[in-house]
């Protein structure tokens, strides 16, 4: 596991975070977003699209459960679990998204992600919170497999 924290002055670099990995994410990845209420989520799936070259209005899909986007480099696929209950999301049998077995492989956003009861193998947690000042601030941690820790490095090698 890797962690980095990125401080986040504003909603704009809340989006700017999303573009970057908009831009560079593969098919096939897992961001698992947590946070309280108001923490930047939402405002990082609409970077995140903006990097993969979506140009939707994104929102949250609170009430839809998930929102799917095809007009970019790949599929995006917006969860949120705000209203679910951890039974309920298990009914949804969420790792068809990220496994590609009924859906397209794309990048897979869960906001309210501490409500999964089981975890894809590989993926990145971004927790959103706010320091002291009023910033936010980005936890990533990336959460790989033996198997895709070793993808990882032939990718950078």
């Amino acid at each position: 596991m890797t962690e980095q924290i990125v401080k986040l002055p504003d909603a704009n670099a809340t989006q700017q975070l999303g573009i970057y990995l908009g831009t560079s994410l593969t098919a096939g990845s897992v961001i698992l977003l947590t946070g309280d209420l108001g923490s930047g989520k939402t405002t990082f799936v609409q970077g995140l699209a903006q990097g993969m070259g979506i140009v939707d209005a994104i929102v949250s899909p609170t009430f839809t459960i998930i929102n799917e986007y095809f007009s970019g480099r790949l599929p995006l696929y917006h969860l949120d679990l705000y209203r679910l209950t951890s039974a309920d999301v298990d009914d949804l049998q969420l790792e068809s998204y990220w496994s590609g077995i009924e859906s397209e492989l794309g990048i897979v956003a869960i906001e309210w992600a501490e409500r999964l009861s089981y975890l894809p193998d590989d993926y990145m947690r971004i927790e959103l919170t706010y320091d002291s000042i009023d910033h936010r601030i980005a936890k990533i941690s990336n959460f790989l497999t033996a198997e895709g820790a070793e993808s990882a490095e032939k990718d950078r090698g």
